[in-house]
């Protein structure tokens, strides 16, 4: 609940000035992603070797996510906000400056370090800074910069590189993140319960168990499909390393008085409940933002800027529906509102999964819509219900673990799909294959029209003859890939829809007046 034992800005006010820096660096995962070429041909490095750009950054922020609460305990809640600002803003320009990958790597890994803290902390800010009634709004707000944000990297970084330089992806960020410093200073003022906290002395042991841990789960999730999963020694590595760090913090953080991160708050259904449904809004948020720019632009020919304006028109949809998701919060039943979100998500992806090598423009930008516009129905409630219970200064400590279980989603949505994609392009070029027979009538009349056409060039009948087979062959390999994509959109589908009887058996908002709080020590 909103602290008003010290004097207050206008919630809206604040949730613009936090909003705009924590929007920055949200921004950033995914920004960078359509210039990976353009960056790897400036500093002379190849496309494997690039992708260490995105990995460190990913890295780095999942490290200090579930910190931030913590930290913000060892610095007070604001010091620690300004501070990452600064640091963000810094780094930001360091990267666009980068005259080498090892260079750009580095500043990349700090850039995560220092943006780790953002999005917790600018959703602890706003969630306290909003009564209780209005904590439905205060998520709406919050939601703008974590579902918008991604949705807007790829057009925006698409536009940038093809009309700019990759350079200024990084150096755009530099006025508004010192725009963010000055308003934050003037805006936003730590409640006492979000002040400097004596956290005692470091727990060295936690600290270094959960950064070994989820440093290697990150690593894991974005080098699987590149090495092949577990047929590489180095994911079958890094994936002992983040089974023993992680169930090893696990035992650790539990038998401490004052934890780096507070398992305990899972003890709460109404908080570990909502944190599954956000996990599977980062899944489908980033899964399908990865898919759909894929399918564009490896079978229907689009480029970057093109795919960019495919996904750009959902997010005004979703900038529109975030406050009448807020709104519906006090007078629906969050059960009903998340599953009602999951299956509109769900109706979107499989409308997308019935594409046709006919598909226009129009009906992917339509079809991308209605994949997102379920998603303030899933956000919104599930944030307002995992914070229902959540006493001011445990507020840092929820945000660090909420916004950690919607970057996991993405991430491992992320991994799965594209993993699955693979798997399913193999599966489908090999049924289609066995149609290539002189017993399928169909095959035979296709090459003998492709032959014909060939010869009606010029050409000998002999090279016709293989001329056409390639031919066919190449469409083959298209149609096994549009299968493929339809394939895994209805494996998600089918998980979303579960999910949203899932949703069903939440506990309800109004349970929060009559739960104990949270044990503390």
């Amino acid at each position: 609940m909103a602290d008003t034992s010290v004097k207050q800005h206008h919630p809206l006010l604040v949730s613009m000035a936090v909003s705009l820096a924590a929007f920055m660096e949200v921004l950033d995962t995914t920004i960078a992603n359509v210039a990976l070429s353009q960056i790897a041909g400036s500093i002379g490095a190849s496309s494997d070797e690039s992708t260490w750009v995105l990995t460190s950054y990913l890295v780095a922020n999942g490290i200090v996510l579930p910190l931030s609460g913590w930290l913000s305990d060892l610095m007070g809640r604001k010091n620690f906000f300004l501070v990452c600002i600064l640091g963000f803003t810094l780094t930001s320009f360091l990267c666009g400056i980068a005259s080498s990958l090892p260079m750009l790597i580095v500043f990349r890994l700090l850039q995560g370090l220092a943006g780790g803290g953002l999005q917790p902390t600018q959703q602890a800010i706003i969630k306290d800074s909003f009564p209780p009634e209005k904590l439905g709004m205060a998520f709406a707000i919050t939601g703008i910069t974590t579902v918008l944000a991604p949705i807007l990297g790829p057009t925006l970084g698409g536009y940038i590189t093809d009309n700019f330089n990759w350079r200024w992806i990084f150096f755009m960020n530099v006025p508004v993140g010192l725009l963010a410093v000055s308003l934050v200073k003037m805006l936003v003022v730590d409640p006492p319960s979000a002040r400097r906290k004596k956290t005692g002395s470091i727990d060295y042991i936690g600290l270094s168990l959960v950064a070994l841990g989820l440093g290697a789960l990150q690593i894991v999730l974005d080098k699987g499909q590149q090495e092949d999963w577990f047929d590489s020694s180095f994911i079958i590595i890094f994936a002992c390393i983040t089974v023993v760090a992680l169930a090893l913090a696990v035992f650790w953080l539990l038998q401490q008085k004052k934890p780096i991160v507070d398992l305990r708050l899972f003890s709460l259904r109404s908080f570990s409940m909502p944190c599954l449904m956000i996990f599977f809004v980062g899944f489908a948020l980033y899964s399908s933002s990865t898919l759909l720019p894929m399918l564009l632009q490896s079978n229907f020919g689009y480029n970057a800027t093109l795919s960019g304006m495919v996904i750009s028109p959902s997010g005004i949809a979703v900038l529109c529906m975030m406050p009448f998701a807020g709104r519906l919060v006090n007078k629906i039943k969050a059960r009903y509102l998340v599953s009602f979100g999951m299956l509109t998500t769900a109706a979107g992806l499989w409308a997308t999964s019935l594409l046709t090598p006919q598909t226009d423009y129009t009906t992917f930008v339509a079809v991308r819509i209605l994949q997102m516009v379920g998603l303030p129905f899933l956000f919104v409630p599930a944030s307002t219900l995992a914070f229902s219970e959540i006493p001011p200064e445990k507020s840092s400590n929820a945000s660090a673990i909420v916004s950690l279980m919607r970057n996991l989603g993405g991430s491992i949505g992320i991994s799965l799909v594209t993993s699955m994609l693979a798997h399913r392009q193999q599966i489908e070029q090999s049924n289609l294959v066995q149609h290539l027979t002189s017993a399928d009538p169909a095959y035979v009349q296709s090459l003998a029209s492709y032959t014909q056409t060939v010869e009606n060039l010029g050409v000998p009948a002999s090279q016709a003859s293989s001329s056409a087979m390639g031919q066919i062959y190449q469409q083959l390999l298209h149609q096994a890939s549009i299968l493929a994509y339809r394939d895994v959109y209805q494996i998600i589908v089918a998980v979303l829809v579960v999910l949203a009887v899932i949703a069903l058996f939440m506990p309800d908002t109004q349970s929060r007046k009559k739960a104990p709080a949270v044990e503390t020590h």
